[in-house]
């Protein structure tokens, strides 16, 4: 029993032994960014799931140093309210991104 414990053990701290954890990518924190974003990539909008639906379109974000697109979806409207886009603004020599949100109107 103790052989069988002492072999269980071993292979566990040889399995556990080969895990490798990868910090997960920085995600943006509002601060200015020195690479502009690239152009706006263009989207196939299709049909909206539910009548009355608006399409929310997709935006460059900054992730892991770098950016990456995020697709376009599409929404439920808001009453009282309209969709303000993504947008990258320039700040001093970098950019600086402003997410999107519902503004009242």
């Amino acid at each position: 029993m103790t052989r069988l414990l002492a072999t269980v053990v071993v292979a566990g701290a040889a399995l556990l032994g080969g895990c490798v954890v990868v910090p997960a990518d920085s995600y943006y924190g509002g601060g200015p960014v020195m690479v502009a974003p690239p152009e706006p990539q263009g989207e196939v909008v299709g049909v909206a799931p539910v009548p009355g639906y608006i399409w929310i379109g997709g935006y460059w974000n900054w992730v892991g140093n770098r950016h990456v697109w995020v697709g376009g979806r599409w929404a439920a409207p808001r009453p009282g309210y309209g969709w303000r886009p993504h947008r990258w603004d320039r700040d001093g020599r970098g950019w600086r991104q402003s997410p999107g949100r519902w503004e009242r109107r």
